[in-house]
């Protein structure tokens, strides 16, 4: 399960992320429900290319492209008090690529018919092979910047450490994807098995995303031996500072009432007694 106790603005991204999953997977229904059920056997609307299968590439262009932003935007926030050069080459390098999009998505809508692909299959390999540059930038950079921010403390470089796993893990399986995609449509191009991969790029995109978000919760979780944790197993470090205050507030009470020789006394005697002290350290040092 993802944590749901988020920031405003990062439930927002959540929500449109997993908005644009639900329609990503809507397209891909009428698609399939379009070739093996409207048109079962009618192999003449086999060879046309339905409208969702050409809004499915929009639809993966706009999951892709603001997930690679967000994490541009994570090593803007680690480069913090560090050199901004890489962060804004990172930044560069990815918004170009948002044309490399814009072109992917004009050339899925000048064919319409399935045999008209292989003209356009240099744009098949021009969109994967600027995703697999973008996650190889990204994922690159994270860990030379969580590499650099290293302590000495054991509990910090342990974290960074754990993320640096964590940025390859997934920067690997998105190039990975991408790269498989490439593969199948230079050896396959005719069976649309690359279609497949492409689909499956997008979801893993999208669970990259979801992952991003609550790896900063499940860290700080564990780098505190103390964590509170809900009934959900969400860590709430709010429910650990009321915690701690609540058993300082039970401990101080208890100090106050406790004798030496185990007698409950008056609690107003130590009200008075350090305004008594006061007032003879005062006198002692006005003389």
């Amino acid at each position: 399960m993802y944590s749901l106790n988020l920031p405003s603005s990062s439930a927002s991204r959540l929500q449109i992320s997993l908005i644009l999953d639900a329609l990503h997977l809507a397209l891909m229904n009428h698609c399939i429900y379009y070739y093996l059920v409207i048109n079962h056997a009618n192999f003449d609307a086999l060879i046309e290319i339905v409208w969702s299968s050409k809004l499915l590439v929009v639809m993966e262009v706009l999951i892709i492209f603001p997930v690679n932003l967000c994490y541009v935007y994570r090593i803007w926030i680690l480069s913090e008090g560090k050199s901004r050069i890489l962060p804004i080459t990172v930044g560069i390098a990815i918004t170009l690529s948002s044309g490399i999009a814009t072109v992917l998505i004009w050339s899925s809508y000048q064919y319409h018919v399935f045999s008209d692909v292989i003209e356009f299959e240099w744009s098949a390999y021009m969109g994967l092979g600027t995703i697999t540059f973008s996650d190889i930038v990204i994922t690159s950079s994270l860990c030379y910047l969580l590499a650099t921010s290293r302590t000495g403390f054991s509990s910090i470089d342990s974290l960074a450490t754990k993320l640096m796993v964590y940025m390859i893990h997934t920067g690997c399986l998105t190039s990975v994807c991408s790269i498989v995609a490439m593969i199948t449509c230079a050896v396959m191009p005719l069976n649309f098995i690359f279609r497949a991969i492409e689909f499956l790029l997008a979801k893993v995109y999208v669970n990259s995303f979801l992952a991003l978000l609550n790896a900063r919760h499940y860290g700080h979780a564990n780098t505190d031996p103390n964590a509170s944790y809900n009934r959900h197993g969400v860590y709430r470090p709010e429910l650990h500072i009321q915690m701690s205050e609540d058993q300082e507030l039970r401990a101080s009470q208890r100090n106050v009432f406790k004798h030496s020789d185990d007698e409950t006394v008056d609690p107003s005697r130590f009200v008075k007694q350090p305004i008594i002290v006061t007032m003879e350290i005062n006198s002692l040092s006005s003389v």
